[in-house]
């Protein structure tokens, strides 16, 4: 069971995943003022990451995790507008906006070829209206419940049916949850219905007796933030912005709904077979201050679609349904209990990790980025594990513009495909995550030689990735990173 988080970064969790010197678990403001007590639970029974990368923005998460791939390799870069094409005015003519197709190789194909029910609920976002991959049967889904081409839903209410109601001038939204009319008109807010939704697939796969996969694709907590109405008072009195205090709920109705599919689990006499990852899709949309500062994701600076940790790292549970040392799936894939995880991981791990559990075999000739979790997932040191994760948005316009970044080690290093006038950026920016954790000193002019080496492993990384680039004032001449 994979349940993933719409904007929810590293930081929008009462789960402390930052760590001070000793490794130990530390604990900040932010850890105060959210509620999520069934990711507390989760993590007490499995292992955390504090230095898991998904993409800056959701569309090419979402692909890597079905894929295996890194965004630059599947090319599917920024998130994919479901009416028109969004590469921005220098992006690169031949990105993947079509997303994926009904030949590719995906995580739910392979399963579905192995025999599980696959089931899809929620958000799907892997293609634009008309495309293949709009519908996520077309990729290997056997169930698709609520899953389209938008990336945010016109409503969390059930009394306004999900965003289907025409507003006060007569027009209906474009972004309209599809497949939830029975809780239309009803207090039942987005969460909820999706859960329920869930719950019921889980349980008919059970009574089958069908092994299942379950990809549970939250459209919280990404804006519109509706007030979730049974959890408001709980942030009533923090001092912060309206949108703020509804974003908080919007977090704390996901936690309860993950909280209702362990029980569901646990109901179903299924927990112990059940693997169950639990992850952000990307950083924090969190509305708490500027996006390249330190705020909404505090102390990392950044927030979603940034260049900075606060943009791509998210949080990352993976437990057993229910802890048994004479299970046969847990003696195979043994997890750490209450541990936290510091080697770095990134979404396309996810693909290889479970395709090794369910022991079914990827395609001939598919390219898979992603390395096997389950040495991590141990509690142990992976020493092979190549410590690197790059991150490439040839896009505009967003929070952050035309750039790639690679962090490889201690060390990370941000390209900008030219500068930012509107964000100020210069052309190159480097940091030590090991001394300088929170992004604050930019030491490019400084540390030279390790400019140079960064900046040569990232144009290393890229061509190895057949990655695309931002174009000039023709629309065609490639703006290749140029070292220093």
């Amino acid at each position: 069971m994979v349940v993933l988080v719409d904007d929810m970064g590293i930081m929008d969790t009462s789960v402390p995943f930052l760590t001070d010197a000793a490794g130990e678990p530390k604990r900040y403001p932010l850890n105060d003022y959210y509620r999520t007590p069934s990711m507390e639970r989760l993590a007490k029974q499995g292992i955390r990451f504090n230095n898991f990368y998904a993409m800056n923005v959701c569309s090419p998460t979402r692909c890597s995790i079905m894929t295996g791939q890194n965004g630059a390799r599947h090319r599917t870069t920024q998130w994919i507008s479901p009416a028109n094409n969004n590469r921005g005015p220098s992006g690169p003519p031949a990105w993947n906006w079509a997303g994926l197709k009904k030949n590719d190789v995906t995580l739910p194909r392979l399963l579905q070829s192995a025999g599980y029910r696959t089931i899809h609920v929620g958000k799907g976002h892997f293609g634009p209206n008309g495309s293949e991959g709009e519908d996520p049967k077309n990729i290997g889904f056997d169930v698709n419940i609520a899953g389209r081409a938008i990336g945010s839903p016109g409503s969390y209410y059930g009394k306004q049916n999900y965003g289907s109601l025409p507003n006060k001038n007569g027009k209906r939204s474009g972004n309209a949850v599809f497949g939830l009319d029975k809780y239309h008109g009803t207090d039942t807010f987005l969460t909820d219905a999706l859960t329920s939704e869930a719950k019921r697939e889980v349980a008919a796969a059970v009574k089958a007796e069908k092994p299942f996969f379950l990809y549970f694709a939250h459209y919280a907590v990404h804006s519109p933030f509706n007030s979730d109405p049974r959890f408001a008072a709980n942030y009533a009195n923090s001092g912060k912005p309206a949108n703020a205090q509804a974003f908080a709920t919007l977090i704390e109705g996901m936690d309860q709904s993950l909280g209702q599919m362990l029980d569901e689990l646990n109901a179903l006499g299924v927990a112990e077979n059940t693997l169950v990852v639990f992850l952000g899709d990307n950083g924090s949309d969190a509305p708490l201050g500027p996006e390249h500062d330190v705020a909404c994701a505090a102390p990392l600076r950044g927030k979603k679609g940034t260049h900075y940790e606060g943009g791509m790292r998210v949080p990352f549970i993976a437990a057993w349904g229910k802890a048994d040392a004479k299970n046969a799936f847990q003696q195979q894939l043994p997890i750490a209990t209450g541990k936290i995880q510091p080697q770095p991981a990134a979404v396309y791990d996810l693909f290889p990790t479970i395709l090794e559990l369910a022991q079914v075999k990827s395609a001939e000739g598919h390219k898979v980025d992603g390395t096997s979790l389950a040495t991590l997932i141990s509690g142990k040191a992976d020493p092979k594990r190549e410590e690197s994760f790059l991150m490439h948005f040839p896009h505009s316009p967003h929070r952050s513009e035309y750039f790639t970044s690679l962090r490889q080690g201690d060390w990370k290093v941000i390209y900008h495909y030219p500068p930012s006038k509107k964000f100020g950026t210069k052309r190159y920016e480097l940091y030590n995550l090991k001394t300088d954790p929170f992004e604050s000193q930019d030491v490019a002019k400084s540390q030279p030689a390790e400019l140079q080496r960064m900046m040569a492993l990232l144009v290393e990384k890229l061509t190895q990735q057949q990655a695309l680039y931002p174009v000039g004032e023709d629309g065609m001449t490639e703006l290749k990173p140029l070292l220093p």
